[in-house]
Order: structure tokens, then sequence, then C-alpha cells
């Protein structure tokens, strides 16, 4: 592939990975992923980030059908996560650069990955600017989207915003650009699965960046992931999306995930899907079995609502249960509503596990957990409709119907 230029002397020279399928160890991108660097020609040449370990050559490949690496004299390290960076030493090995730029914070970062070498690292903080010819780059810190030492760089001349972790998507492809892209549901898709797995935590901090990549003027947003927004229509979508899912302002959906051992709570979940949509709120249910933690997360972006179910298991809940309910946990989702369900053959604690899991994450809990020994009865089925209702009604009353 060669390199792409997005403005003029402003090139794509990154790598798309199309067998990459585990994100950082805890998420998935069935399709693959692109690690975005971007090489700047001026009076002074600029590499803006590095790429993934194993692919110092291809991304060197690139750049050399543009100019030779050794003629570079800069290189910008916006964030310091190794998919960025894991490739530096090498990099810096063939270009040796005059100066490394990287924020307050990424000091930190770069000597706990490279410690003990030598290089010519100058830390930038908000508002710094790096004269580079006929144009200027302008630093701004983003401390935690998603790391500490997190930047984005702004070239006003270009109206180009280099936001490294926001605003990227897994989206492995041959082409570049958001308006190439034909599938509207799922490029948006891959937004919500980005966000919420990664981005989530930090909602409050992206609400309080957005004006202030609002306040530029740029028609071009270029991430380190995925494909770059070019217009001002494609900046301003992925701004308001971005706003959307950090306010997390709950939406009429409901999400069911389970884990079954002989079906009993598995047919607990339909009996509170069909309570919910009874109610007038569509449900999706997952199994934990079948998919991904990161992939019921991402359903999450669309519920309000969510419901837990488990067999007890050793006195507990189930192992994939705990699993997607820590990795929940940790994700801090917001403003939903819960509910819990699950059966037993002797001590039947999962239930309230569950209902005490949910709670934990602040949710609103509108009725008593559900419990089943051994298979379910027409009562059973009942109480399991009885909970999707009131989670629907509860749901619908913070929807503001």
């Amino acid at each position: 592939m060669q390199p792409i230029e997005i403005k003029k002397d402003i090139f794509w020279v990154g790598i798309v990975d199309f067998d990459h399928r585990d994100f950082h160890g805890y998420s998935r991108c069935p399709d693959g992923t692109t690690c975005n660097a971007y090489l700047i020609r001026d009076k002074k040449n600029v590499l803006v980030d590095t790429v993934q370990p194993g692919w110092a050559n291809a991304m060197l490949c690139r750049i050399g059908n543009v100019i030779d690496p050794e003629k570079i004299d800069y290189i910008i390290c916006n964030h310091m996560e190794l998919d960025h960076q894991g490739v530096l030493e090498e990099i810096i090995g063939r270009v040796k650069p005059e100066k490394i730029f990287v924020s307050q914070m990424g000091l930190k970062s770069m000597a706990g990955y490279y410690a003990g070498k030598n290089w010519p690292v100058q830390a930038v903080k908000s508002g710094d600017s790096l004269d580079i010819g006929s144009r200027r780059i302008i630093f701004q810190e983003t401390r935690m989207l998603h790391w500490p030492d997190s930047m984005v760089s702004y070239i006003p001349e270009d109206k180009l915003l280099i936001s490294n972790d926001i605003f990227g998507q897994n989206i492995a492809s041959s082409m570049r650009f958001t308006d190439e892209y034909d599938d509207q549901w799922e490029f948006e898709h891959r937004i919500k699965e980005y966000f919420y797995n990664i981005v989530l935590p930090y909602s409050a901090i992206a609400l309080k960046a957005l004006p202030v990549v609002e306040s530029l003027d740029i028609d071009m947003i270029a991430p380190d992931h995925g494909l770059i927004h070019r217009g001002h229509k494609a900046c301003k979508f992925i701004i308001d999306m971005y706003r959307k899912m950090a306010e997390q302002k709950p939406q009429k959906r409901a999400l069911i995930f389970y884990d079954s051992m002989w079906k009993s709570t598995e047919k607990m979940a339909y009996s509170v899907c069909r309570g919910l949509e009874e109610n007038g709120v569509p449900c999706r249910i997952m199994s934990v079995k079948s998919n991904h933690h990161s992939a019921v997360m991402t359903e999450l972006a669309d519920c309000g609502a969510v419901l837990a179910g488990s067999p007890t298991h050793n006195n507990g809940i189930m192992p994939l249960v705990a699993a997607q309910l820590c990795y929940m946990a940790g994700l801090k989702p917001q403003n939903r509503v819960g509910g819990a369900f699950g059966s037993c053959g002797w001590s039947g604690e999962s239930p309230k596990i569950l209902q005490d899991r949910l709670a934990e994450m602040n949710m609103e809990m509108p009725a008593a957990p559900v419990k089943c020994l051994w298979a379910p009865t027409h009562e059973v089925y009942k109480a399991c409709r009885g909970l999707g209702e009131a989670v629907a009604i509860a749901l619908k009353k913070k929807c503001g119907e």
C-alpha cells in the first residue's frame, strides 16, 4: 500500500493489519485494525507517531516513497502506548531526529518503555507550538483520553487535527477516508465499539474536551486508528457522535446477557425479554458463551437497561458472567436500569450476587431478582415477565416517557 496524501505535503504512512483480532488483549477487532502515522513534508520534516511492533519496515517503505527517512527532522509522539510507538527505537535508529516531542506525562511513559536511551526528547504542554516552515504544529494535552500522556497535534494552516486515539475505530481497509466507506451502519458500530471499550470511563473528560475541539478551525480529523474524517460534515458528525456517547443519556432499549448450564437460565432470559417487549422496550439477548465481552459492551451503547442472568455455581455465579460484570464495571457505564435473574439446584446465591454487582455500578434496580429452583415453572416465567415489565417501566420513565 502506497502513502496517501491527505493534505498537500501531509501523508498517511501507517499500516493496515487485516489479520489483527485481539486489540490490546481485552477487546476484539473482527476485521483487523489500522495504525495510522503521518508524515509532514516542510522546511522541517515531521513524523507524527509510529506503529505497532513488527511493522517498522512497512512504515519506512511508505515514508521512503515520499522522502528519505533520514531527512525526517522531528518525531512527535502524541501517545506512548505501543500500538503507536512500538517501533520507535527502530525508527529513531534509522531517522536520527533532531528532536522528539512528547507531552509532559509522556516523559514518564517513554522512560518506562525505553529506559536509558539518550534521545533528544523535549516535553511540551498545551498551547506550545512548533514552527516547521510554512506551518505551525500546536500541541494540546488530552490527559486521560485515554492515557495520562495523551495529546493531540493541530495544524491551523491545514485545518487538520491529528487526534491520536480520540475519534478512532478498528477498521482494516484499503480506504483511508470515512466518505469512501459505504456501510454507514458498520462504520457507526465500529465507532461505538471503540468508544465503549476504551473511552467510556473518561466520558466526563471527553465532554470537556469536545468544546476545545469545536473551537478549532478544522476540516479534517486524522485519528491513529481507522478512517480519517474528511470535510466539515464528517468532522461535525464524529464530534456529535462522541458527545452523544459521552453523555450516556438513557435509550429505550435493553440488553440481556447470561450464561446457562442446563438451559433453565436461558429460558428465563427469553421470558424476561418477552416482558420487556410487551411493554414497548426492544431487547437484545446475548449469551456470554457465544459473544465476546467487548461485543456485549458495544451493544450496551444503545441500551438504557442491562439485565444479567446466571445459574448458581459453587455458591457464586458462572465464570464468564463474572468476567463480563468485572469488565463492564471497569468501563463505568452510567444512567442505566438493571435487573437480575438466575436458576439453581441447591443454594441459589446467583440472583442476589448479580443484583448487587449491577447496583454497585449505580444502576437503578426497580425489582427484586428472580430465582428459579431447578427448571422454570409457569410461576417462574410469570415472575420473569414481571421483571421485564418493571425494568421497562423504569426505563421509559428515565427516558422521559
